[in-house]
């Protein structure tokens, strides 16, 4: 799965599917998909990660207590 880095624009391939679901973790392992050669993973925050469409990811995925109160009270 790719995912656009919000601060450079870039892509970015999830490498790490279970801690992008994960609403306990707060950055995922990838690698930035620029270039023609493949980049080394790095850590990622997902508060720096956006669909490639710019939609923001779902909030079960980033707010451990996504059932307990409204996001923005």
């Amino acid at each position: 799965m790719y995912l656009k880095h919000e601060p450079t624009g870039d892509l970015v391939e999830v490498l790490d599917m279970g801690k992008l679901f994960d609403p306990f973790a707060a950055e995922i392992s990838g690698r930035f998909h620029a270039g023609e050669e493949l980049q080394e993973p790095a850590p990622f925050r997902k508060d720096d990660l956006v669909f490639p469409s710019g939609e923001r990811l779902p909030r079960c995925w980033t707010d451990p207590h996504y059932r307990e109160s409204p996001r923005y009270a």
